[in-house]
């Protein structure tokens, strides 16, 4: 593992093994910047397509200005997962994070693409459909919010973010949730 205190991103290098990467999370869980897991059967590239999943949960909305400033500075293309539900709330956190990334635009003059894709899944199987269609979407990196707290079934089987590092077939940028 890497851990140096005076970066803006926390890089974690470990194997695909469930205790190692289970071991980095509960390190990383106070964490306040972002974190990428890259583990030894990861493909990494540049980034040229970054996968953004878009939950109904309020703290969806800090991954924008992480995702518009990777795009902005890489030329990335952001592709947005917005979450089949039936209530409102993933629309109106993909409908900030579009503004968000509107504002950039104008006040950086730089072009950024994005898209908006339907997943097929609702909020809280968002990030299984985000791991399991990696090869619809051909992206370099695939950017989550980690888990507010941990559950009962996040305790016995262990968080979605393992599950999604373990399948993944490139980096994983964690995002905690903030209370500020």
């Amino acid at each position: 593992m890497i851990w140096d205190d005076n970066d803006d991103i926390r890089l974690i290098e470990c194997r695909n093994d469930r205790r190692e990467i289970q071991h980095a999370l509960d390190e990383c869980r106070e964490e306040r910047r972002p974190y990428v897991f890259v583990t030894n059967t990861m493909n990494i590239k540049p980034l040229h397509r970054l996968l953004v999943p878009v939950t109904m949960l309020e703290e969806e909305v800090y991954k924008a200005e992480i995702c518009t400033y990777l795009a902005r500075k890489t030329g990335a293309h952001i592709i947005l997962l917005k979450a089949h539900d039936y209530g409102s709330h993933a629309q109106q956190n993909v409908n900030r994070i579009v503004t968000h990334i509107k504002g950039v635009m104008e006040r950086a003059e730089v072009e950024i693409s994005y898209e908006v894709v339907e997943a097929r899944k609702d909020s809280f199987s968002l990030i299984r459909e985000a791991s399991e269609r990696q090869r619809d979407f051909q992206h370099d990196l695939l950017i989550l919010t980690a888990s507010r707290d941990y559950g009962l079934d996040d305790i016995l089987f262990g968080p979605p973010e393992r599950h999604a590092i373990r399948r993944a077939l490139v980096p994983v940028m964690l995002v905690n949730p903030r209370e500020d």
